[in-house]
């Protein structure tokens, strides 16, 4: 006889799923032991959120839904911040929890939380298994709802009675191939007058671009329009290097040196952008139209609110789009003319004898590969690595600009190096994000990952640190101690390196991946840059730019 569990763990293996990341508890043994008898790896990790971020990078990374387990209640809720990670980031994810028996309660209410009810503003799809018998059909909708437009998490709830029940053998449900239908013709044909009447057009490559199925002819798309782009945090790598069209990065919302061309254009085509995001730009009365290309129609806020919509496929829209467009537009470079300034202004003094943010991007930049992964966790840092590091290829800066949580860095980083073990791998964290989910390490290591962890210092909360004094309230409540990080490394079986020259920085780095393990590189940071340059530099920029232009 077959049992739930067997049901589920056959039903996975059905979807193609290679591994499962959490923390079992006594109502998932059923299912550890399915697991046990199985071909998928069951990969142990120290804390439930960590195993969330783990299986939605690898959604984000692979377009398949990761899978993550936990057990009832306090496993369960570990699960929240994993959870809306992948919801606001749309990542594929499977979120599998155990609970008590439904079917008789020999424990009372003993650890017992409604996280049906928890789960639903978090996900896509939350349900209980009440039947071993639908285990099947619940998987192939689980897995559907997650991968469907917009991606994202789904969690189903298995409690240990229905895990453990004997039935007879239920078919399995084989997937099948979904196509997302292409834009109509009348959209195409709309967008297509906009953006032949435009005579300042420009490009934005949002999140969406990001999906492993878009990229090869968002490229194509670039090429053939010869139209300048710049890109959205989560966008960033969606054209290949060497275009000579990429105008740079929105870090900030406004009033950065890429936005002289944002400013300055009539026509913006947004493609793959999602609101979610924090805004790349804002629209307002007089500023530029906007053709939005997307999975799905645009979701009207109040800065941003599309004049057109191309809806559908990416590729195959741009692909139509493209086809319509190539070769008609005279006007397809007139923005070209400020991209020199722009990249000039943002690299200025990256090469500067002191730990400031553009000298660390600069460095990291010169010992990464073009495919080469940086997993970055949240904090100040993480402007400078959008506006300042270009990259080569898609899905090679992994950032959070979404939910934009503290403590996602190393276990994406994590994730990467576990899908990609010839390439390098760095994750990114400043010492607040790092203390987040820095017992990773073990499992990091546990896992022979070859992977460098570079921890930014600055014993505080960077960010909010910066905002506290830029809003010109006291220097208060964000400063903390950290423990003696090359040693933190070695406890776990981990390599560690402080760095007090930054003229050693990159051989550092070079050394640490030539080495191979895991190693933990500890820098101090000058984050004097963020008011010299994110403040009183680009208040300034205005006026400079009237200038240079009359």
């Amino acid at each position: 006889m077959t049992k739930g569990s067997d049901l589920l763990v056959a039903a996975l293996e059905n979807e193609g799923v290679d591994r499962i990341f959490g923390i079992p508890g006594e109502e998932n043994l059923d299912v550890v032991e399915s697991l046990r008898n199985s071909s998928i790896q069951l990969v142990l990790t120290r804390h439930e959120q960590a195993a969330a971020f783990m299986a939605a990078t690898y959604g984000r990374l692979t377009g398949r839904p990761g899978v993550c387990l936990a057990t009832l209640g306090p496993g369960a809720l570990n699960f929240s911040t994993g959870a809306a990670y992948a919801l606001l980031g749309a990542m594929p994810l499977i979120l599998i929890t155990g609970q008590k028996g439904i079917l008789s309660s020999r424990q009372a209410r003993f650890q017992i939380v409604d996280v049906i009810a928890s789960m639903k503003p978090l996900t896509k799809l939350s349900r209980q298994i009440v039947s071993p018998l639908m285990i099947p059909t619940m998987v192939r909708e689980a897995f559907r709802v997650a991968q469907e437009e917009r991606p994202g998490p789904v969690h189903l709830e298995l409690p240990e009675d229905i895990a453990a029940e004997e039935c007879q053998t239920v078919q399995l449900i084989a997937p099948h191939p979904v196509e997302i239908p292409t834009a109509s013709d009348a959209a195409l044909d709309r967008a297509a007058d906009l953006i032949l009447k435009a005579e300042r057009p420009l490009l934005m490559l949002g999140a969406a671009a990001s999906r492993p199925r878009s990229t090869s002819d968002l490229a194509q798309f670039v090429l053939r329009t010869k139209i300048p782009f710049f890109t959205t945090q989560m966008g960033k790598g969606t054209v290949p290097g060497g275009t000579e069209l990429y105008m740079g990065t929105a870090a900030l919302s406004e009033k950065d040196y890429v936005h002289e061309a944002i400013e300055q254009a009539d026509l913006i085509i947004t493609i793959g952008h999602d609101t979610i995001e924090k805004p790349p730009f804002i629209m307002g009365e007089g500023g530029p139209k906007v053709v939005h290309v997307g999975y799905q129609p645009a979701s009207v806020e109040q800065v941003y609110f599309p004049q057109s919509e191309v809806i559908g496929d990416i590729g195959p829209s741009l692909k139509a789009l493209a086809d319509r467009i190539e070769g008609l537009l005279p006007n397809a470079q007139a923005l070209l003319h400020l991209r020199e300034r722009i990249l000039e202004r943002i690299a200025a003094r990256a090469t500067e004898d002191r730990f400031t943010p553009q000298r660390l991007v600069h460095d990291i930049r010169e010992v990464m590969p073009p495919d080469g992964i940086l997993a970055l966790d949240n904090g100040m840092y993480k402007i400078w690595f959008a506006r300042n590091y270009r990259t080569k290829m898609a899905n090679t800066l992994l950032l959070d600009n979404a939910l934009a949580t503290m403590g996602a860095g190393l276990p994406s980083a994590m994730m990467a190096a576990m899908l990609y073990p010839g390439r390098r791998v760095m994750a990114i964290c400043g010492d607040g994000g790092f203390m987040m989910n820095s017992q990773e390490l073990e499992t990091a290591v546990r896992l022979q990952l070859n992977l460098v962890v570079l921890v930014i210092e600055d014993k505080a909360y960077g960010m909010i640190r910066w905002k506290q004094a830029v809003d010109q309230f006291p220097d208060f409540g964000m400063t903390f101690d950290n423990p003696d990080f090359v040693k933190y490394a070695e406890a776990y079986g981990a390599k560690g390196t402080r760095v007090t020259d930054i003229a050693d920085f990159k051989s550092v780095l070079e050394r640490a991946f030539l080495n191979g393990g895991v190693h933990l590189v500890n820098v101090p940071i000058d984050y004097s840059e963020n008011d010299r340059v994110l403040v009183r530099e680009l208040r300034e920029r205005l006026p400079a730019i009237l200038n240079t232009e009359t």
